[in-house]
């Protein structure tokens, strides 16, 4: 049996590594980011890919920088035939690219060579893209830059946000790489070279890509709401105050660019330049998420039409 080295981090990456295992590959070890605190309490937790390793009973190796580190040669002395990444997070040298004999692939949740980086499924929705995808692709030295060996559209609805679209592409790129294994380990699969004139990139986002700008249409402003939705969240400010957008959706009414133009009963809008934008889920600094209707009802009790978002 081919055995494989997986490695991967986000929930995204989970699905992939129990399909590989239920298909009887022998996974040599499971690679994955350490254990990070989380939340307010900075409780110290494993990423999703490890505990599902751990539930399957598989050794998992978690170097901090793969790059210089011991944990490094201890890949490479698995001589594993093939190595398979899904959202590791790290970019791989080039002396564990050249170890597995089958070389080493990876599933990209982008049709590429359009959204490179570590981003690609915010990206999309920001951009506001109809249909996004996955892509089986060899590793190169280069970033995402390798020859693609499949890939699989999907459409991107309306209403999807990142989240969905994540658990969505997940199954995408299991199935799609279920199915395509069986081509690389024979050594049928296509190779088809990436067209640098079409590449696009979507770095990891930046503090700055959260924050809303309300001169933009509120088409746009919703794309960049539901497409950090739900993290890592856009936010504006009011008074000065931090204020995380959870959920909204565009709307018609006109006015000035970031300033409130309606009260309703479960939800308030903000001008944008072409229409508005209606706030149904937020989080006030230093207070929990909170409906619309609650944050009116409470600490936003006292918000007028005319009040200004920056």
């Amino acid at each position: 049996m081919i055995s494989i080295v997986f490695m991967g981090t986000p929930a995204f990456s989970a699905p992939i590594l129990r399909m590989l295992h239920e298909q009887g590959y022998d996974i040599k070890a499971v690679v994955t980011q350490p254990d990070r605190p989380v939340g307010r309490k900075r409780v110290l937790t494993p990423p999703p890919v490890k505990a599902e390793a751990v539930a399957l009973g598989l050794p998992v190796i978690q170097p901090e920088k793969l790059r210089g580190s011991a944990e490094l040669q201890q890949i490479i002395d698995l001589q594993a035939d093939l190595v398979v990444t899904a959202a590791f997070g790290q970019i791989l040298p080039k002396a564990l690219l050249d170890a597995p004999r089958l070389g080493c692939i990876n599933v990209h949740a982008s049709l590429l060579p359009k959204y490179r980086g570590g981003a690609p499924i915010h990206q999309a929705i920001i951009d506001g893209e109809k249909e996004t995808g996955v892509t089986i692709m060899y590793m190169a030295e280069k970033l995402d830059a390798g020859d693609i060996i499949a890939q699989q559209a999907i459409a991107i609805e309306a209403d999807d946000h990142t989240g969905a679209m994540f658990d969505k592409l997940s199954i995408v790129g299991r199935d799609l790489l279920q199915a395509t294994l069986p081509s690389i380990i024979a050594g049928t699969n296509e190779r088809i070279v990436q067209d640098e004139a079409q590449v696009t990139f979507a770095s990891n986002i930046s503090r700055e890509q959260e924050r809303i700008d309300w001169s933009k249409t509120a088409t746009e402003v919703y794309n960049q709401v539901r497409g950090l939705h739900p993290w890592p969240t856009a936010y504006t400010t009011l008074d000065g105050a931090t204020i995380k957008i959870w959920w909204a959706q565009p709307a018609t009414t006109s006015g000035t660019p970031g300033e409130v133009v309606a009260i309703h009963k479960d939800y308030f809008e903000i001008a944008a330049t072409e229409g508005s934008v209606a706030v149904y889920d937020l989080q006030p600094a230093g207070k929990k998420r909170m409906s619309a209707e609650d944050y009116l009802n409470g600490v936003g009790a006292k918000l007028q039409i005319g009040d200004r978002f920056e």
